[in-house]
């Protein structure tokens, strides 16, 4: 059974930094995807960044050139540096896993995810 658990999260102010990260388990999968979810007030919850097993790397466009996902192989974690936080980011955010790789349809990119974590709140003041 595939477990995450998202740590990270915290208040900043805007401009501001903070590193989430996606502690998994019982990952058995040869073909993988990771992504970070996220959900704004009032808004459906959107894809940020996402990781496959082939290191393919996807980011929303809003968050590219401030975001980095990277994958720590040692302790099996995906984390999310977000650098240059803007008040707009500030959301739930959460970790989903899927087997099978990052795969392009419909104009966009995806993971067929089917494993979500707790998540993890990011506030950013202006």
């Amino acid at each position: 059974e595939v477990q995450l658990t998202e740590s990270g999260g915290g208040s900043v102010q805007s401009g501001g930094s903070l590193r989430l990260s996606c502690a998994i388990s019982g990952l058995t999968y040869s073909s993988y995807c990771i992504v970070w979810l996220r959900q704004r007030p009032r808004k459906e919850r959107e894809g940020v960044a996402a990781i496959d097993s082939d290191n393919v790397i996807t980011y929303r466009d809003e968050v590219e050139g401030r975001f980095t996902i990277t994958r720590d192989k040692v302790n099996n974690t995906v984390d999310l540096q977000m650098n240059m936080l803007r008040s707009e980011d500030t959301a739930r955010y959460y970790c989903v896993a899927g087997s099978g790789v990052i795969y392009y349809s419909d104009g966009i990119y995806k993971c067929d995810w089917n494993v979500i974590g707790q998540g993890t709140q990011v506030t950013v003041s202006s």
